[in-house]
């Protein structure tokens, strides 16, 4: 694998999807199942924030790797067990989906650390096997995140239903899109839509994604 290759091809289509559709976007590399090195590799090269779904995994990482300026995103179901290593460790939670965990990442927010910033997933395409708020659950959420001091609220992440047809799937980016707007009217500080992988980021990006989380197209397939 050419790291560096994949690294400048991925930005460079993303640069070139954002102008198109005028708007900025952040590349969030998402390191599960590639080992401390790799994540190294990349970060020589310019890269800061880095995705994981699986907070042990995550958190060995962020030890051999303790030396770098690294911005930690947790994308995985955050089970209740779990939410405390996230409020230690992590600067981002894109997958907040209930009420409950709220609390509990508050509570154990460290004072001495800015607060924990907060992405509502949405389970825009109502998947039995899939984790995420319904759509019509983000107010009631995005409340309860608002009364957190130490949470802050940045905005929604959503991984729709794997489909075939492209043209589905950027229906529901811009259902994702729609969601994002209202919740900017009653939340304005929100910035952030997190939507869109490897193989239809560019479609994310078009239907308004302002953070795109990329894996096999810089790393290759999982191991």
């Amino acid at each position: 694998m050419d790291s560096k290759a994949n690294y400048l091809a991925v930005r460079e289509r993303i640069a070139i999807a954002a102008q198109r559709a005028g708007h900025a976007v952040t590349l969030l590399a998402v390191s599960k199942t590639k080992p401390a090195d790799t994540v190294r590799e990349l970060a020589d090269l310019g890269q800061h924030a880095f995705g994981e779904n699986y907070v042990q995994e995550a958190l060995a990482k962020q030890r051999e790797l303790a030396d770098l300026d690294l911005e930690w995103h947790a994308i995985g179901p955050l089970q209740s067990n779990k939410a405390r290593d996230v409020a230690m460790h992590f600067h981002w939670l894109q997958t907040l989906d209930r009420v409950k965990l709220v609390a509990a990442l508050d509570r154990q927010r460290p004072a001495v650390m800015a607060p924990l910033q907060v992405l509502i997933q949405v389970n825009i395409d109502d998947e039995a096997s899939k984790s995420g708020c319904a759509p019509d659950e983000i107010g009631a959420l995005a409340e309860a995140i608002g009364a957190a001091p130490r949470l802050a609220l940045r905005g929604l992440m959503t991984i729709p239903a794997p489909d075939p047809d492209l043209r589905r799937r950027e229906a529901t980016f811009a259902r994702m899109r729609g969601l994002f707007e209202d919740l900017r009217r009653s939340h304005p500080g929100i910035d952030t839509l997190s939507m869109g992988m490897s193989e239809d980021f560019e479609a994310a990006i078009a239907q308004g994604a302002t953070l795109v989380r990329i894996g096999s197209a810089l790393f290759g397939p999982r191991n």
